[in-house]
């Protein structure tokens, strides 16, 4: 079943690099007493979601932060080297955290996952952007398949 609005994100360990290695993220830390904007991408380093979907949200945070989003969070099913990498290249330190679902079990969690089997990619998370406050799904914008328009960062920022 897909998540919706008003549900409750479910309990799940993300993976985060940092100056001490990497470090397990759960889903309860990272959005409890929060207003969080959480975007996934179906792959870092990837044509549109390095060309348009995290450079939106990286050119925005401050826009995003003023209408009173506490934090903003990247979530690809790639591993945490790799979203520390990307997310270096995209200049979104300080600004956007790169969390990193390797196995897909946020994205199965949520019923957003994307099986890319057939075209060698594995098992993906659809493309989709969410505000979630303490928990809670306040707003969720899924992509239909290759679309780029309702998770850019113009896009939530207009509909907060």
């Amino acid at each position: 079943m897909t998540i919706k609005v008003g549900d409750k994100i479910p309990s799940v360990t993300l993976q985060q690099k940092t100056a001490d290695g990497v470090s397990p993220v759960t889903t309860d830390e990272l959005f409890k007493g929060k207003r969080v904007v959480l975007f996934a991408v179906p792959g870092a380093f990837t044509p549109t979601c390095s060309a348009k979907h995290l450079p939106s949200f990286v050119q925005h945070a401050a826009d995003l932060k003023g209408k009173g989003v506490d934090s903003i969070a990247c979530v690809s099913v790639n591993d945490a080297f790799v979203m520390d990498a990307w997310g270096k290249a995209q200049s979104a330190d300080g600004k956007v955290a790169m969390l990193a679902d390797g196995s897909a079990h946020f994205a199965k969690a949520l019923g957003l996952d994307l099986d890319l089997m057939d075209k060698g990619l594995g098992m993906r998370s659809q493309r989709y952007a969410m505000v979630v406050k303490d928990g809670t799904v306040e707003k969720l914008f899924v992509e239909a398949p290759g679309k780029y328009e309702v998770s850019s960062a113009e896009y939530v920022m207009s509909q907060l």
